[in-house]
């Protein structure tokens, strides 16, 4: 007669959101657990969790808004598909040629945080 083992342990391939990601970044940046004891207490590899760090740090991982998608608005308007040129107080604009092809125009001075958000969303990068 075979012995059967059976695994009681968490899913092979469990996906976290980047919400959960970064509380547990939180959790292993605060200095009262080493790393290891925050991987071990979530039940991941201190490997995985080194790199989540990583991630994070270079901006790559960035919290969900409620878990939701993000909408832009977008104004469709008639014509021969050529935008005219954009004028700023400033008289300047910064004219970004995105991935996919898009130009955004923008007016000289815009938020950092506005623009990368705004080029996110025009690309559908998910961050």
């Amino acid at each position: 007669m075979s012995t059967v083992t059976v695994l009681t342990g968490p899913e092979r391939r469990r996906r976290w959101t980047a919400s959960e990601k970064l509380r547990i970044i939180e959790e292993s940046a605060g200095g009262k657990a080493s790393v290891a004891e925050v991987a071990r207490r979530h039940d991941v590899h201190p490997n995985l969790l080194h790199l989540w760090r990583r991630q994070a740090r270079a901006g790559a991982l960035a919290a969900e808004r409620g878990g939701q998608g993000r909408f832009v608005p977008v104004a469709v308007v008639a014509g021969d598909g050529v935008a005219a040129p954009m004028e700023s107080r400033s008289g300047s604009a910064i004219e970004v040629v995105l991935r996919n092809g898009r130009v955004l125009r923008l007016p000289d001075g815009g938020a950092p945080a506005w623009v990368a958000g705004l080029a996110d969303a025009l690309e559908g990068d998910p961050r």
